[in-house]
């Protein structure tokens, strides 16, 4: 062998020895923060000894000998499994996620310090310091179990954060505080109702781009005449008023919108995706129609998709404790789940408790606003936001009586934006999550939600007595005038709060005679409700099939939990029913586009992953859209209007409507028919197919292009392919759709990349709690290459659970690791 050649050989040996070396290394580096789930811990701040039992999918349950250690172990726990999403959640919550990622994120940090998450989240705390010293004993002793893990694991936290301390620089691993658990609920009461915001400036600048009559046609309001609501007036056990409280009515009609700053400072949060809003589920049947003889309760909230899961599962037991379910990392107690006695699930509501009150700004003072003819004084608060790797950056939030002003620039030009929100209260929310958790009837289940303040939302119960209930709980302002819609005047005091509609007068729901209730976040309240709620609900597409699903189930005998997972996951697309039928007389000269009249014909309108017809339908819908109304509205604002909720109320009205107005283009010479438009668009779509995916029409099946990609923030987006693949997951094809049951959901900018999904599903029986059953899509752990970071994907993916294990024996049974916690001198 020639030197060179042995040199070569030398080169390659020692390159092979290094890639051996990196990859140790980058496994021990990976590995290095998993933490001990099985032997025994000394930790300071323990009074007696713990039992954390895990299963096969690392779901513990916490058994303590007293309250305190119940939340400290919960904590610690919680910690050990996710403190990486902790970390990047509280500053979130407190806008200061520029700390860890740098000058990104400024501008995202700018929104919510002008919103004031930060401040409200302290007001809470404090609240519950002073007003309820018990709840702020549990919020203290969850911070003092997550700060026990902090101390052992201060530098080892994630390998998260090892990436981001390589490019960026370290930042200080603060003590947990019950500031940062409440911060959590200011990001959630947000995600669930501080859309409200960005929804009533899109509705201004539509309404000065195409008027309101316009605008009233293509985004119509619920259609009541052909989709259900969750609680009729006649069903309601409410204490309702003789009269109605508030009309509702829009009345601002001398708004000159010229005039009008609707440009937001910074860049509202994409806190779990910027999708389309799609609600969740939950409906509950009673034991007159199940197999059981007694109720069955399900839940699926949605929401953005992210990894790792929104929620982490747990078990609490301890004297006075016995609940298992979900709850969010960083918080004490079960948000979603039951105890012994009853069970409780919720979607979000939509009720409006948000409204942008227009202000008027002294030209000679920026710092003063007019209120009713007279200059008012505004509070100016400075807000610091660190940067790493940057300088600081301060901003001057101004605030009104409405609220904070929410425009960077404040001139003698235009008026500008106050943000009036319910968030700007206390929150009880965690003082009702611990009286629902130990609830053991209707009426303590009553009297817990009284104090769920925000975000407000749709719980359905069950007990083990037979009891079904429904009960809206959550502050809903009760208007002057307006219906928070659009921005409204604020220097006339006639669309000023006037208070909260009285809780024993928001909708409730006890044993309806038909024996279920189902909420999809359609209608809560029909037009007789003597109280504003809000001016759109969803769509009522999920309502209606999850409705005629379980009318289905009772005609066919007794209900069983057989059937709710079957409901969670199907996916029938009800707009393609009011579509397809429409192809019936349709034939082309195209041989493709023929082909794909004859698929869609056949086609049992469900979209599963490897359906034809169902990606047809998609594409081809989407592009009828941009047929029907771009000519209209433009392609700047065609997704606002047609991708909406309330724009599908038109387009699904617009099917039965041939002779419509909005079937020509108004761009071309000719009159177009809905049968041209019809044939034109599943044209576009193929066209679209051959671009984009390519083959033949076999090849195009809905999982080839609706893919779920589980990212984790922040690095899931950092654009570097290997770290990304590193801490995502993904893509998999997944069934579902838009405004279907499964609602794995997109968006048309980016077709059929899925942005919002179920993120956990639950059935719980009530007749044998050890049969109830759950699945979180990703899994518990927040740490890359753990078995269980993602070990429950599969089983999500394919409409499958795992057991909700529920008594101590079945826990012990299926248990693979049990840790045991001790006072440190207990050893």
């Amino acid at each position: 062998m020639n030197r060179i050649a042995r040199i070569g050989l030398i080169l390659v040996g020692i390159l092979l020895i290094i890639i051996i070396i990196a990859g140790v290394m980058g496994v021990v580096a990976v590995r290095r923060p998993f933490p001990t789930t099985d032997g025994t811990i000394a930790l300071n701040g323990l009074t007696d000894s713990v039992e954390v039992y895990r299963d096969e999918f690392g779901i513990p349950h916490i058994y303590a000998q007293n309250e305190a250690d119940l939340f400290f172990a919960q904590g610690y726990v919680t910690a050990q499994d996710r403190f990486w999403q902790m970390e990047f959640w509280r500053h979130t919550g407190q806008g200061r996620i520029s700390e860890i990622v740098g000058e990104a994120t400024v501008d995202t940090d700018k929104f919510i310090r002008t919103l004031g998450w930060n401040r409200s989240a302290a007001i809470t705390a404090a609240y519950y310091e002073k007003e309820e010293p018990a709840y702020y004993a549990i919020l203290e002793a969850y911070s003092a179990g997550v700060n026990a893990y902090i101390e052992e694991n201060r530098d080892n936290i994630s390998i998260n954060q090892t990436i981001l301390e390589l490019v960026g620089e370290p930042w200080e691993i603060e003590p947990w505080t019950a500031e940062h658990t409440v911060a959590w609920g200011m990001v959630m009461a947000y995600d669930l109702s501080g859309r409200e915001m960005t929804s009533e400036i899109r509705r201004a600048n539509l309404i000065k781009e195409f008027g309101e009559a316009n605008i009233a046609t293509w985004m119509p309001f619920y259609p009541y005449e052909n989709r259900p609501v969750i609680a009729p007036t006649d069903e309601l056990t409410s204490e309702l008023p003789d009269e109605t409280k508030q009309s509702g009515a829009e009345t601002t009609g001398y708004v000159n919108w010229d005039n009008v700053n609707l440009d937001i400072i910074g860049q509202a949060p994409a806190i779990f995706g910027d999708g389309p809003f799609v609600g969740s589920n939950n409906w509950v049947v009673s034991g007159e129609h199940t197999a059981s003889g007694l109720p069955l309760l399900a839940n699926d909230p949605h929401l953005g998709i992210q990894m790792p899961s929104i929620w982490y599962e747990v078990g609490l037991h301890a004297p006075g404790w016995d609940v298992t379910g979900f709850s969010f990392a960083g918080v004490p107690g079960v948000v979603i789940g039951h105890n012994k006695n009853i069970a409780w699930a919720v979607t979000n509501s939509g009720t409006n408790v948000m409204d942008l009150f227009i202000e008027k700004v002294n030209p000679s003072n920026p710092n003063q606003y007019e209120y009713m003819g007279a200059w008012q004084e505004m509070e100016i608060i400075p807000e610091t936001i660190k940067v790493n790797g940057g300088e600081d950056v301060t901003i001057d939030v101004r605030i009104t009586r409405h609220g904070p002003i929410m425009n960077e620039v404040v001139d003698d030009v235009s008026d500008v934006l106050a943000a009036k929100w319910t968030a700007d209260q206390p929150s009880r929310v965690l003082q009702s999550i611990i009286l629902l958790n130990q609830s053991e009837n209707y009426d303590d289940f009553r009297e817990a939600l009284r104090y769920w303040d925000i975000p407000s939302q749709n719980v359905v119960y069950a007990d083990v007595e037979g009891n079904i209930a429904y009960q809206l709980p959550g502050l809903t302002p009760i208007r002057k005038n307006g219906d928070g819609l659009v921005p409204v005047p604020g220097w006339t005091g006639e669309y000023e709060w006037e208070g909260w509609v009285p809780y024993e007068e928001l909708p409730a729901v006890l044993n309806p005679e038909k024996g279920y209730i189902v909420t999809a976040n359609h209608a809560i309240v029909d037009e007789e409700y003597p109280y504003f709620i809000t001016g759109y609900f969803a769509n009522g597409d999920r309502g209606e099939r999850i409705d005629e699903l379980i009318q289905e189930a009772i005609a066919d005998g007794k209900v069983t939990a057989n059937d709710f997972a079957r409901i969670q996951f199907d996916s029938k697309s009800l707009t393609a029913e009011s579509y397809v039928p429409l192809l019936e007389n349709l034939s082309s000269d195209d041989s493709q586009v023929q082909a794909a009249i004859e698929r869609l014909r056949g086609w049992d309108l469900q979209e599963r992953r490897d359906s034809v017809p169902a990606a047809l339908f998609e594409i081809f819908f989407m592009h009828l859209a941009q047929n029907v109304l771009q000519d209209d509205v433009g392609e700047e604002f065609l997704n606002q209007i047609a991708g909406s909720n309330a724009g599908l109320v038109f387009f699904h009205a617009l099917a039965d409507e041939p002779n419509a107005v909005w079937w020509d283009d108004v761009t071309t010479p000719e009159a177009e028919t809905r049968d041209a438009i019809i044939l034109q668009s599943l044209a576009d779509a193929i066209a679209w197919f051959e671009e984009n995916v390519g083959g033949d029409m076999n090849d195009w099946t809905w999982g080839s292009i609706h893919t779920a990609t589980f990212p984790s923030s922040p690095l899931g987006a950092s654009g570097i392919g290997p770290i990304e693949a590193m801490v995502n997951r993904g893509p998999f094809p997944v069934d579902g759709g838009r405004n279907i049951v499964n609602a794995i959901a997109w968006s048309w900018d980016e077709p059929a990349a899925v942005n919002w999904i179920p993120s956990m599903r639950m059935i719980v029986d009530m007749s044998d709690l050890d049969a109830s059953q759950a699945i979180n899509p990703t899994g518990q752990s927040g740490h890359p290459y753990h078995q269980h970071y993602d070990d429950m994907i599969p089983l999500w993916v394919n409409g499958e659970y795992h057991p909700m294990l529920w008594s101590r024996e079945t826990v012990e049974a299926a248990a693979a690791d049990v840790l045991v916690l001790q006072p440190v001198g207990n050893e």
